[in-house]
């Protein structure tokens, strides 16, 4: 399956959730849940990050290390049980980093002075 394939299933299996958001991002799809990062399209396959909710519903994955991210993330073995996944994100978002604040950018003045 395709990288856009799979952000579609992804997206689909998500949708009970609500106020899910996928973009592209260096060369693969971030998923956020209410603004914070849950995990990703990377390579072939969907990957969450670690919480102790992710490793409550995936007991037996291991953590695995892709290019571009700067943490190991766990395969998502559970993609396929919507219920459960949707579940498992429920549970990890209250583990999960606050989201960072963006700064507001600086005005540039012209170079006529306005």
């Amino acid at each position: 399956m395709a990288q856009k394939e799979l952000a579609l299933y992804v997206a689909e299996q998500l949708a009970p959730l609500g106020e899910i958001r996928y973009i592209p991002m260096m060369g693969g799809w971030l998923f956020y849940y209410r603004e914070k990062l849950i995990g990703g399209i990377y390579g072939d396959g969907f990957a969450v990050k670690d919480t102790p909710a992710s490793r409550r519903f995936m007991p037996d994955c291991r953590e695995e290390v892709w290019e571009n991210t700067p943490t190991a993330l766990l395969p998502c073995t559970i993609l396929e049980d919507r219920e459960n996944l949707c579940r498992m994100v429920r549970e990890m978002y209250p583990e999960l980093p606050e989201p960072k604040t963006k700064k507001p950018r600086k005005r540039r003045r012209s170079s006529d002075g306005v």
